[in-house]
This record gives C-alpha cells, sequence and structure tokens, in this order.
C-alpha cells in the first residue's frame, strides 16, 4: 500500500463539513443574519455557562423528603466519569442557582463564585469541569459564539503597522461594534430578539480596537456602514491550552508576580512601530482577565492572593472592568470562579480590610461526602479490574475505607440514642427501627458542619495505592489491610494535629472492623445455609407446625405415619433466631398464617422469600444445624479430613460465586470466620 493511500485513509477519517462550520468566518452583514436566526449566539458568559450545564440534562429524586436535582454535566458521562463529582448533588444545586441568577442578571454576575470546603473535597474539580464544559460547548452548534478581526486594504494598513487583518485582542462579541448610543435601538429594529431572548451586549470595544474604530469613523467621516466592511466575523473556540476564552490564575512568590499578569502589559518591542507606550496597539491584552474574557477564569487559592491584586478582582467583579496599564477601564464579560481551603477563609473573615472582597463573594460550601455510597464510587472508579490489572481487590475492601473516611466526617448525634454507625446508615438509605425521614432530616440539621471536617478522600486514596504495590498485595488486597494501613499512617498525617483527633479516628477504625467482621460472618453464614432445598424443607415443616398449633390440630410424622403434637422445640429454635420472646410467639405464628391467608384469597403461592422476618429465622436455624457438620473450625487446626473439605469447598464456591471473592480472599474469609468459631464468638 502506497504512502498517498495511507494518507488518505487518515483523511478520509476527519469530518470536513465539522471543520469548516468550526472555522467559519462570514461579513458582519452576515453575521447580523445569523444573530437574527438564532439570536443565543450573543449570549453573555454566565448565559452561555448556565445554558452548557443544562444541555447534558437532569434528574429528580427524594431524600430525606427533600426533592433533589441532579445535574448530568457534573456526572462527566462524555469523558466516560474522569471527573465525575459524587455525593454533593445539593452544593451544585447552589452552583447552578447562582449561574442562573447571574444569566438571568439578577446581581450575581457582579460576583465571585467562591468554593470553600476542606481540601480534596472537589473544588477544583468541579471548577475543571466548568471549563472543560464551556471548551466543548463552544465547539457545538448550541454553543457556537463568535468575534471579529479588522482586514485593512494597504493604504489602511498604517494602521496595524502595516499587517492586513488585526484580530481584536480579547475576542469580542461583534454587536459591540454597534455604537452603544444606538445599540439597543438596532437590536429592536433588526428583530435580534426571538422566543424571549433578547441579547445583552454591554459596554465599550477594547482600546485597540476602539482605537482603529475611531480612526476608520474619521476616514469615512462617520459613515459607520463602510467602517464595518473591514470587519471579518468568525467561529470563536474556547481553549485553555491556547488561552482563548477560559483563565486559570495561581498565586506565586509575591517577588515573581505583578497584577499585569491578570491586566496585560506593554508591549515595549511595538512601541518602536506605534512611537507612543500609550497606544493600545503597543499594548499585549495576554493578562488573564483578557484572556478569560467571553468565557471562565478560575483563581486557585484565591484568598492568597497578594492585596496588590484585590484591587483588579474588586473592579473586574462589581464593575465588570478591567484596568491595563495606561489605559482606561476596560469591559470584561466572564465567569470569575475561585476556591479556597478552610484556614484560608477564616483568614478572610478576620481580616477587616478584605471586607470589600467579602461582600462581592457568593461563598457555596463544597463538604465532604457524608454518604457512604456515594463515597465508594470514588474509589471505584480508580480502583476496579479494568484499571487495576493483575491484583484482585476483594469484596468490601472499598466499602470499608469508605466507611471509616464517613465516619471521620460525621458529629455525633445529639439528641438520638444512635452510634455514630448506625447514623452513617440512616445517611445511606438504610432503615432503622424508630426512624423515619423526618429524624433523619433533622440529624442532618443539627450539624451545621457537618462534612467540613474529617479525612480527606486522597488520604484513602494514598492508602489503597501503598497496599496495591506493597509485597503482601502482589496477588490481592483485602479490607484489613487497607485498614491497617489507614491506622498506620494516622501516626504521621500532617493534618491532624492533635492526639485527641488521632485517638478518635483509631477508635473508629476498630468500630470499622467490627462492622467488617459482621458482614463476612453473615456472609459465611449465609453461603453456608444457601440451600434453597434444605430451607424450603426446613420452611414447609415449620408451617405445618404453625399451622396445626394455631388451629389446634396434631401433625402427622413422616417417617412414622403417627398424629403427634406441633413440635414447640423446633417452632421455637426458629423464631429465637429473629429474637421472638416466648410472650409474643402466638402473635408472630398468628401473623404467620394470616400472611398465608391473605395471598391464597390473591390466588398467589406462599413463597418464604417473600417474608424476609421469616426468611432469616430460617437462615440462621439452618446455619446453626448445618456448622457442626461442615466443621468449619477445623480450618484452624489445619487438620481437615475429606468429607469436612468437600462441604468447606462448596461453601468456598458460593463465596465466589453469590459474593464476588476469588480463591484465595475465599479462603481467608473461611479461615477469619472460623477462628471467630474457635473463640466461641460466632451467634
Amino acid at each position: 500500500m502506497s504512502s498517498v493511500s495511507l494518507v488518505d485513509r487518515v483523511a478520509a477519517l476527519q469530518d470536513q463539513k465539522r471543520y469548516e462550520d468550526l472555522h467559519w468566518s462570514g461579513t458582519f452583514e452576515e453575521y447580523l443574519d445569523l444573530v437574527r436566526k438564532n439570536p443565543r449566539v450573543a449570549r453573555t458568559a454566565y448565559e452561555r455557562l448556565y445554558d452548557m450545564v443544562l444541555s447534558h440534562g437532569t434528574e429528580e429524586y427524594v431524600d430525606s423528603k427533600k426533592k433533589i436535582t441532579r445535574y448530568r454535566f457534573f456526572q462527566d458521562e462524555v469523558h466516560e466519569g474522569r471527573d465525575a463529582i459524587f455525593g454533593l448533588d445539593i452544593p451544585l444545586m447552589r452552583l447552578v442557582s447562582v449561574l442562573k441568577a447571574a444569566a438571568l442578571r439578577y446581581g450575581t454576575e457582579r460576583r465571585i463564585i467562591l468554593l470553600h470546603g476542606p481540601v480534596g473535597s472537589s473544588k477544583s474539580t468541579i471548577a475543571r469541569l466548568l471549563k472543560k464544559g464551556i471548551e466543548e460547548y463552544s465547539r457545538s452548534p448550541e454553543g457556537a459564539l463568535y468575534t471579529y478581526e479588522w482586514t485593512l486594504p494597504e493604504g489602511l494598513r498604517y494602521l496595524t503597522a502595516g499587517q492586513e487583518s488585526f484580530s481584536s485582542p480579547m475576542n469580542e462579541e461583534p454587536l459591540k461594534l454597534i455604537p452603544s448610543d444606538v445599540r439597543e435601538q438596532a437590536i429592536t429594529s433588526l428583530g435580534l430578539e426571538r422566543d424571549g431572548f433578547r441579547p445583552y451586549i454591554r459596554g465599550n470595544l477594547n482600546p485597540a480596537c476602539r482605537f482603529i474604530f475611531r480612526e476608520l469613523m474619521l476616514h469615512y467621516k462617520g459613515d459607520w456602514s463602510k467602517v464595518v466592511r473591514h470587519v471579518r466575523v468568525k467561529r470563536l473556540l474556547l481553549s485553555e491550552e491556547d488561552r482563548i476564552g477560559i483563565g486559570t490564575f495561581q498565586p506565586k512568590d509575591e517577588k515573581n508576580q505583578d497584577s499585569t499578569e491578570l491586566t496585560g502589559d506593554i508591549n515595549y518591542r511595538r512601541i518602536a512601530e506605534y512611537g507612543s507606550d500609550t497606544d493600545p496597539r503597543a499594548f499585549n491584552f495576554d493578562g488573564e482577565f483578557n484572556v478569560a474574557n467571553r468565557g471562565v477564569i478560575e483563581f486557585v487559592e484565591i484568598l492568597k492572593l497578594d492585596v496588590a491584586f484585590l484591587y483588579d478582582l474588586l473592579g473586574a467583579t462589581q464593575e465588570q472592568k478591567i484596568k491595563p496599564k495606561k489605559f482606561a477601564q476596560t469591559d470584561i464579560d466572564e465567569v470569575i470562579i475561585g476556591h479556597t481551603n478552610e484556614a484560608e477563609y477564616n483568614r478572610l473573615l478576620e481580616n477587616k480590610f478584605m471586607e470589600a472582597l467579602r461582600d462581592r463573594t457568593v461563598k457555596i460550601d463544597v463538604p465532604y461526602i457524608t454518604k457512604l455510597s456515594e463515597e465508594i464510587k470514588i474509589y471505584a472508579k480508580d480502583y476496579n479490574p479494568k484499571k487495576v490489572r493483575g491484583r484482585f481487590i476483594a469484596p468490601h475492601t472499598l466499602e470499608m475505607a469508605a466507611m471509616w473516611a464517613i465516619l471521620t466526617r460525621l458529629e455525633d448525634p445529639k439528641k438520638h440514642q444512635l452510634s455514630l454507625l448506625q447514623k452513617l446508615k440512616l445517611f445511606d438509605g438504610k432503615t432503622l427501627p424508630g426512624f423515619t425521614q423526618d429524624s433523619v432530616k433533622e440529624l442532618r440539621k443539627e450539624a451545621i458542619r457537618e462534612g467540613m471536617e474529617g479525612i480527606s478522600p486522597r488520604y484513602i486514596q494514598d492508602k489503597i495505592a501503598n497496599c496495591l504495590v506493597s509485597e503482601r498485595g502482589q496477588m490481592s488486597i483485602n479490607p484489613f489491610m487497607v485498614l491497617n494501613e489507614l491506622e498506620g499512617g494516622l501516626r504521621s498525617h500532617s493534618l491532624i494535629n492533635n492526639d485527641d483527633q488521632r485517638k478518635r479516628y483509631t477508635e473508629l477504625l476498630a468500630v470499622v472492623k467490627q462492622e467488617y467482621e459482621d458482614i463476612v460472618k453473615n456472609e459465611v453464614q449465609r453461603a453456608i445455609s444457601a440451600d434453597a432445598d434444605a430451607i424450603a424443607r426446613l420452611c414447609g415443616n415449620y408451617i405445618d407446625n404453625v399451622k396445626a398449633y394455631t388451629q389446634r390440630e396434631k401433625v402427622k410424622n413422616p417417617y412414622t405415619g403417627q398424629d403427634e403434637e406441633p413440635d414447640e422445640r423446633l417452632m421455637r429454635s426458629i423464631e429465637t433466631k429473629i429474637d421472638i420472646p416466648e410472650s409474643r410467639k402466638d402473635d408472630f405464628r398468628r401473623e404467620i398464617m394470616n400472611y398465608i391467608g391473605a395471598l391464597a384469597i390473591e390466588g398467589k403461592q406462599f413463597d418464604y422469600r417473600t417474608n424476609e422476618r421469616l426468611y432469616k429465622a430460617l437462615e440462621l436455624k439452618l446455619f446453626e444445624d448445618q456448622k457442626d457438620s461442615i466443621k468449619l473450625t477445623s480450618l484452624v487446626s489445619q487438620v481437615v479430613d475429606r468429607e469436612a473439605q468437600e462441604k468447606i469447598d462448596v461453601v468456598k464456591q458460593r463465596l465466589i460465586r453469590n459474593y464476588g471473592y476469588d480463591e484465595i480472599s475465599a479462603s481467608d474469609v473461611l479461615t477469619y470466620v472460623a477462628s471467630i468459631f474457635a473463640r466461641g464468638e460466632m451467634k
């Protein structure tokens, strides 16, 4: 195959039509026609950002009687969840509400959006998602936006030092070329308002374009129509890498940074071309505020800014203007997002000189996740079979690490007789006797700072990574390995500054280990009693005896054929497994018979699996009957006869098939539970 044909095959993969759309250019007249057909191409930065978030769709659900909207944009489905945000739907709702109010010009467009929370709570990820989202939206037909450049014949190129074209250095909206005194009339007369949307074009041209515009107006004796013939409108593609419409500013050492990094600086090489350092064409509009015009600017650790930057920031928010060196104030249109941690924000509150900044800030708390199932998703995203190849992560490993992280973030319940673990389960949607959704709402309200302190997901990720690369983790890792690694790291944790906190976190690790022990005991128990036929036989025997008992009849013994009294010992051995006291046994038995009768009336057949309490009791009874025959405790002594080994292998295969274990982790769990048997701790 020739090299030409290979090139042609690569070229065939490209979408030529899409390339042409993304690089559209035309006259000012053609652009006005575009705006008339779709006025939304002339949206403000806030309007475009808000529409971008909504374009990905929403979902609604109810949590503790509260209606929650989940914005799918923050799930990052486009990139397979690479930057997905979990468990923060309420803070994200507040953020989108601010964007909506700003898009409607209700005042928040003149504020800094400040994401505030503990380290590792996804503040930077939210900002990164918004920047990435608006960049990709600008490449879609729905998110298209435009800017302009001057194109001059040879006789007028003295205005641009001989250059044929001169692009708007701040990528401004072309409609700003319409003089401000007639702009509103023009928008009305041209019919640019459609479906309730009217373009909002605020302010004047940047200094360089204003200079060229003014000179051309003088040249054509005030004929605006001739001036705009030198305007070429083109599609604007936002890009963080190319510093077009997206800016990022990070505080550095005071000696190496000054405010020109925000507002641009004089280009000394061009002073020779234009003859003066006050000529706007001899200015580099390359500060972060300049390049972020029409899009988003992110301030990393915004409260670490030096006071010298504060004045620029205040003007950029309240007045939506910046002051380039030696030039008049210049209008900007951009979303300003900053983020900061707890310590820096507390310092802001104490500093009276920063009151002006506080007054221009909309603070959105971004706490740690307090819902277990959502926290697990963070770790499952990074530690799964696709990403962690050649190593097996035993069941409950990520769950136990996440459980400990959540427990460190929760505040002890004040009014309810609850353990912290029970509170965690309630928050995760589990039910507990005596607690309603109203109880959960009350628990959330009484803990104002919940989620603002505790262990960061980064710490958990670091320790899981340590386990995976350790010598013991070459084949697989399990919950005990990770929990031990988490405990060992507490001694050198950089954010734990007192022994009381370290002691509390260690005690919570013990709580998690106990919970894990209960989980694996339950799984082994269910694996041992997973013989469906045996449970069905036991259930049939129990129901026959209960029926005879409630109807004061006798039961036929299947072996002797003789009528006998109901087997009270059998019935009580099952009922005590779910704590039915002697005084309540009659009520429970009648309840079972009434349940069976109600099903019969509806033409349905009774199935023990539909009654959760009875199912649990039958499982526990069968487990008790079978555990001794399986001789699980022999695993501890390392002396296992062939018959016992075969039964143990059956249980092991059930753990692998039903609970996600592999051969090694199933053996480990069986040995561990066997050691509990040996201590006599198994109920």
